[in-house]
C-alpha cells in the first residue's frame, strides 16, 4: 500500500490570540490528518505561547520560539526548513480552512502531479461583506501584475522550496515567493472549490495600504531587478487590479 504523504503545515504567529483557536480548530478537524502544524511564535510576549500550550496538548502542534520579531516571510523560512513533510501547506494565524481542504487539494496534486497548487477563497471583511476568488491557472506572466494566488490556500511539493526563501518585507513576501517559483516554469494549478476563508483583521499589515506600495514598488525594483520606471508602471497596474478585483469582485 502506498504511503499517505505527509502535510506539513507553516503558520507565523504574531498577535492573533482571538483567532488562533478558530485556525487551529479548522486544521484539527481536517478530514485528512498525516499532517504536521509548525507554528512559528514571532513575539517576545510568551503570553499567547503559554495560552496555547494549554489549548492544544498535541504532538501534531510543534511550536517554534524565534528570539526576536523576525516577521512572516522569514518565520515561514524557518517552518520549511524545521518541516518533514512531502508537500508545504501555508495559514495565516487568523485564517480558517474547511474540513476538506488537505484532503480534497491533496488528491488533486497527486492525481496530476502538480508540484504547485491554490484553491477558491472566501474574503470576510471587517464589516463582514464576504467576497469570492476564484482560483485559476496561471504562470508568472499573469502573476506579474496582479497576485491572484491566497497564500493561506497554497499547497506545494517541499523540493520547490530548495534554494528559495521569502523575502524580509512587511506585506508581499508571499508575492515575491510567487513570482520566484513561477519565473523557472513552475505552473500553479487551481482547485475550483472554496476551501479557505480569508479574514481581515483590525490594524493588520495586509490591510495596510501605504505598507503595499511600497512593499509593492520593491517587490520590481529590488527583488526582480526592474527600472525605476518599470517598477512604477508594474506598481501602478498592480494596484490597478487590485482596486478592481476588491470593489468590483472581478
Amino acid at each position: 500500500m502506498k504511503k499517505k504523504p505527509k502535510v506539513s503545515i507553516i503558520i507565523p504567529y504574531y498577535q492573533k490570540r482571538k483567532h488562533i483557536k478558530k485556525t487551529l480548530n479548522s486544521i484539527f478537524a481536517q478530514t485528512y490528518k498525516n499532517f504536521e502544524i509548525l507554528l512559528i511564535y514571532d513575539d517576545k510576549d510568551l503570553t499567547d505561547y503559554f495560552f496555547i500550550k494549554k489549548n492544544f496538548r498535541t504532538k501534531k502542534l510543534k511550536i517554534i520560539l524565534n528570539r526576536d520579531n523576525l516577521g512572516a516571510g522569514h518565520s515561514r523560512n524557518i517552518g520549511i526548513k524545521y518541516s518533514n513533510g512531502d508537500y508545504i501547506a501555508f495559514l495565516d494565524a487568523d485564517d480558517v480552512w474547511n474540513k476538506q481542504k488537505l484532503n480534497i487539494q491533496l488528491f488533486f496534486m497527486e492525481k496530476n502531479f502538480y508540484q504547485f497548487s491554490h484553491t477558491s477563497y472566501r474574503i470576510k471583511s471587517l464589516k463582514n461583506n464576504t467576497q469570492i476568488r476564484i482560483a485559476k491557472e496561471l504562470n508568472y506572466d499573469q502573476i506579474l501584475n496582479s497576485c491572484d494566488i491566497g497564500l493561506s490556500t497554497v499547497m506545494a511539493r517541499r523540493e520547490i522550496f530548495k534554494n528559495r526563501s521569502f523575502p524580509n518585507l512587511k506585506t508581499k513576501e508571499d508575492y515575491v515567493m510567487w513570482l520566484k517559483i513561477m519565473s523557472s516554469g513552475i505552473k500553479i494549478y487551481p482547485v475550483k472549490k472554496i476551501l479557505t476563508t480569508w479574514r481581515e483583521t483590525k490594524n493588520s499589515l495586509s490591510s495596510s495600504a501605504v505598507q503595499k506600495l511600497l512593499d509593492g514598488y520593491r517587490v520590481y525594483r529590488i527583488y526582480l531587478k526592474k527600472s525605476y520606471l518599470m517598477s512604477l508602471m508594474n506598481l501602478l497596474q498592480l494596484s490597478f487590479n487590485y482596486i478592481v478585483k476588491k470593489f468590483f469582485n472581478a
